[in-house]
């Protein structure tokens, strides 16, 4: 027989390096499967080459500090308390997941004491299947080294909750060395009420902010809630400081302040191009090249945000943009503070084509765009339910039903489904009709209103 005290030693150690589920104010997704069940979101092949099993804090530290290149660290379920201790992986090629794959069952808990959860200064680094909250800064912080660039990162399946700034965090550490083609999909990104107070410096906050990268794919993500009481965040998804090339396309963008952004200040560029993207302007006046944003749904419905300092300020903000498009997204709120989609400064440029939205196009400061097939008086009762996000249309939105010219860059929808279904593609983002609709409740079961 154990003895008695050896028993409760053991019973000790677990509770301190590894806490029982659930977690302690986890606001669940209102879509629960949507991003597995999507057919872009399939769960991850089995690992292969070396693979390290942990089940506690310092078993994982070791695991992280003594990586070998290419392998698989798998987290057994549980809560890990790190209060304090940060992973910085700085080996190339290491895949940092949860063994059993499912992501609301490995916890990563910064308590609010650990400064950055994970930090990414190598190549080829995979993190997925987990939930990382309540960081005093970054959750996730991807960087470039004063020696290396940092190509390929992939973030993939993660839920990632109460960050105290930024959700994820993208930037080089010089003008030399950048974090380029790196991925953020199939994941859960969010400010809840419980951690809005926590948030730093005036409101100081996102989801995904990125300095200075190029040809980052941001796709099929949940993103909600970055907004506070005073002051304005910054965007659920913002590229800026010469970024280049992003692609954002399929996410559900809910009760956020700042939907999508690209560029915001001009002035001395953190990165410039050999090829001159933009000749028509000044480098010094562009603060974001290219750039496609697509079947995206963006909503705000929460009181809270409505009735907040800044409000719902836009969906789609094109600050000093040069070649931006912005095709086929749906965007709705009952009330906007500045625009559904604008495009800002001279430098700013834009193809806004086939767009579907409750509130204005705001042109501003001398800058262009060419607009084509958009609608911008959508009724609340043209989508399923907007305070969820939801805005896949309804019979009601005939007005944008077989409406839109088609477009050859935009051959399927916010479900992936083929477009068009009717005699002509849908205004907006979901493309209604016999062949896709049969599907829908595949990819949004159990619809749940939260806030």
């Amino acid at each position: 027989m154990i003895p008695r005290n050896l028993l409760l030693m053991l019973w000790l150690v677990a509770t301190v390096h590894l806490s029982v589920l659930p977690p302690k104010h986890d606001q669940p997704s209102i879509y629960p499967d949507f991003e597995r069940s999507a057919p872009n979101c399939p769960p991850l092949p089995a690992p292969d080459g070396t693979v390290v099993r942990v089940d506690r804090v310092t078993s994982l530290e070791q695991a992280v500090n003594n990586a070998v290149a290419g392998s698989t660290i798998l987290l057994a379920d549980g809560i890990y308390n790190l209060d304090g201790v940060y992973l910085r992986i700085d080996t190339p090629g290491i895949t940092l997941r949860s063994q059993s794959g499912d992501r609301e069952a490995v916890v990563l808990d910064g308590n609010y004491l650990t400064t950055e959860i994970i930090q990414i200064v190598a190549s080829d680094v995979t993190i997925a299947d987990l939930t990382l909250r309540e960081a005093v800064y970054h959750p996730i912080h991807v960087m470039s080294t004063d020696l290396a660039s940092t190509f390929n990162t992939r973030l993939y399946n993660l839920h990632i909750m109460d960050p105290g700034q930024q959700a994820i965090k993208i930037n080089p550490v010089d003008g030399t060395h950048f974090v380029d083609d790196g991925e953020v999909a199939c994941s859960h990104i969010q400010l809840t009420d419980e951690g809005r107070p926590h948030i730093q410096d005036n409101c100081y906050t996102g989801g995904i902010d990125a300095h200075a990268a190029l040809s980052w794919v941001v796709r099929d993500n949940f993103i909600q809630g970055f907004w506070c009481s005073q002051g304005l965040s910054e965007h659920a998804v913002h590229f800026w400081k010469n970024s280049r090339d992003t692609r954002v396309e399929r996410n559900i963008l809910l009760d956020n302040a700042r939907g999508v952004g690209f560029g915001l200040a001009a002035g001395d560029p953190l990165r410039t191009y050999p090829d001159d993207p933009c000749p028509s302007a000044d480098s010094s006046s562009v603060d974001h090249y290219g750039g496609v944003v697509q079947n995206n749904f963006i909503a705000a419905g929460q009181e809270g945000l409505l009735a907040s300092e800044a409000g719902f300020d836009c969906g789609i903000c094109l600050w000093y943009a040069c070649n931006a498009s912005v095709w086929h997204n749906s965007l709705y709120a009952p009330q906007v503070r500045s625009s559904s989609i604008e495009w800002r400064f001279e430098s700013t440029s834009a193809n806004i084509i086939n767009n579907l939205t409750s509130h204005s196009l705001l042109e501003r400061d001398d800058a262009t765009a060419i607009l084509t097939g958009n609608l911008t008086d959508a009724h609340p009762s043209w989508f399923l339910d907007y305070s969820t996000g939801d805005l896949h249309l309804t019979p009601a939105a005939a007005p944008a039903i077989d409406q839109a010219a088609s477009l050859p860059e935009v051959q399927d929808d916010f479900d992936a489904q083929w477009r068009p279904q009717g005699l002509a593609a849908d205004i907006g983002a979901d493309e209604t009709g016999p062949g896709n609709d049969a599907s829908l409740r595949l990819y949004l079961p159990n619809l749940e209103k939260t806030g």
